[in-house]
């Protein structure tokens, strides 16, 4: 009995050993039947596009007008232009709150320009703002409130292998979203000088499809960042496409993104726009920034107590709410490996040219320039003028138009504070000026002249 039991005991204990490597087995069996093979379609290239395609955007424009081309007649020459369409390019979307990268070619040719997002809304930009040393340009849309974009992820400078696969994105002509697959063919590519061969060391050079249209889309890697921006393509020539690489795109940024370009707002620095630490690049003699104590060189840590991620976060933070009317604003810096605080009272441009000159200059509305019978970027409207200023001694009047400082037109604020900034106490600065005068009942003549003041 006691056999039978130790018997009965051992084919227990054996059959629950096999019970449970059968158990143990099959359920690793399951595990491994309800893993989910991966899809093989989805790979890099799909990944990229899903996650960038809804930051590229379409440029559309209800009219084309005639346009000083930067690159000296190269485009019209050697690569293909839309003719007369609605759809002329694309941009890509950099900032959460609408700002927006393309080409400058792209818009240059405009006197409206709308932008289209990947999900068919339609915005109107407010603001356009170019270099005049790079075919990039930077637009502005008005989202609705507490509406945000997609930004785009940028790559580190000159962070490019030739012979890597690349994407060329792009919404052409309103069709959508459209991409192209190739590989860096050449990251030294220049601009042909005159009649020289087209030799292109500064663009990026693909073979990529830049389609009609794609001009202003990013061309990304296949991490998903940005290495330059579509430009052109050579005319009959498949596989030879070019854009502008991320370098040129942040020096740029780096322009764009000012307290004088965004504010009207005297500050008298720049600073780095790419993903490393964020640094001054210039400091302007006798600017704010300067008088302040701000270096070149200098390490920017935080913005009136807050630590900026970037240049259009230091320019927001900048002249944000914190900074207040008085446009005063805090920085703390990296210098020498010390650390410094210096603090910077900016100017507003409405109050630079009346301490300069004793004027108060308005930009000139599509309105007023009806009203005057003159072109919409003839100059600046002349409000006011101070009795005993520079301005006021010259016998300059309300209804004047200033069309340009030192032979230098002077379409806008921006342009005429530029200029007007860099002269010390004493200087002398020669104003052009638009008259308008009324001969007869039905008649007007403008008269124009040059007077010489000194500044204040």
């Amino acid at each position: 009995m006691n056999m039978t039991s130790a018997g009965e005991k051992k084919y227990s204990f054996l059959a629950n050993a096999v019970l449970l490597l059968v158990c143990v087995l099959s359920g690793a069996s399951c595990e491994r039947r309800a893993v989910v093979e991966e899809d093989i379609r989805r790979d890099a290239t799909v990944r990229v596009i899903e996650e960038v395609m809804p930051s590229v955007v379409n440029i559309a424009t209800a009219k084309k007008v005639d346009y000083e081309d930067i690159n000296g007649g190269l485009f019209p020459q050697y690569f293909q232009t839309p003719q007369d369409r609605f759809s002329i390019g694309s941009g890509v979307i950099i900032d959460e709150d609408g700002y927006i990268l393309t080409s400058l070619h792209v818009v240059n040719r405009v006197s409206r320009i709308q932008v289209k997002l990947w999900n068919g809304h339609l915005y109107e930009c407010d603001h356009f703002v170019a270099t005049t040393n790079s075919d990039v340009a930077l637009l502005k849309i008005h989202l609705n409130p507490g509406e945000k974009l997609k930004a785009i992820k940028f790559a580190q400078d000159d962070d490019v292998l030739p012979g890597e696969t690349v994407l060329a994105l792009g919404d052409p002509l309103g069709l959508g979203g459209t991409v192209t697959k190739g590989i860096l063919s050449s990251k030294v590519r220049r601009l042909p000088i005159e009649n020289g061969p087209l030799d292109y060391p500064d663009w990026l050079q693909t073979d990529a499809a830049i389609n009609e249209g794609n001009s202003g889309g990013p061309l990304m890697n296949l991490r998903g960042e940005l290495i330059g921006l579509n430009v052109a393509f050579i005319t009959n020539s498949p596989g030879i496409g070019f854009a502008i690489p991320v370098k040129q795109v942040q020096a740029a940024m780096s322009q764009f993104f000012t307290p004088e370009v965004m504010n009207a707002t005297w500050f008298g620095a720049r600073v780095k726009a790419d993903n490393g630490p964020l640094r001054v690049y210039f400091v302007q003699t006798d600017g704010p920034a300067e008088k302040a104590g701000l270096r070149l060189g200098d390490e920017i840590l935080q913005v009136n107590g807050q630590t900026p991620g970037g240049v259009i976060q230091f320019n927001r933070t900048l002249c944000g709410p914190a900074t207040n009317q008085n446009l005063r604003a805090t920085l703390l810096v990296q210098r020498k490996g010390g650390r410094r605080t210096v603090n910077v009272q900016m100017v507003s441009f409405e109050n630079l040219f009346r301490e300069k000159l004793g004027l108060k200059l308005l930009k000139l509305t599509p309105e007023k320039a009806v009203e005057l019978k003159v072109p919409a970027n003839s100059g600046l409207y002349i409000e006011q003028v101070e009795a005993d200023s520079p301005a006021g001694r010259a016998q300059l009047q309300e209804g004047f138009l200033l069309a340009g400082m030192d032979n230098q037109p002077v379409n806008d604020l921006l342009s005429a504070a530029s200029i007007l900034s860099a002269k010390k106490k004493g200087d002398h600065v020669a104003l052009t000026l638009v008259v308008k005068q009324s001969p007869g009942a039905n008649s007007t003549e403008f008269r124009q002249g040059t007077v010489d003041v000194l500044t204040r």
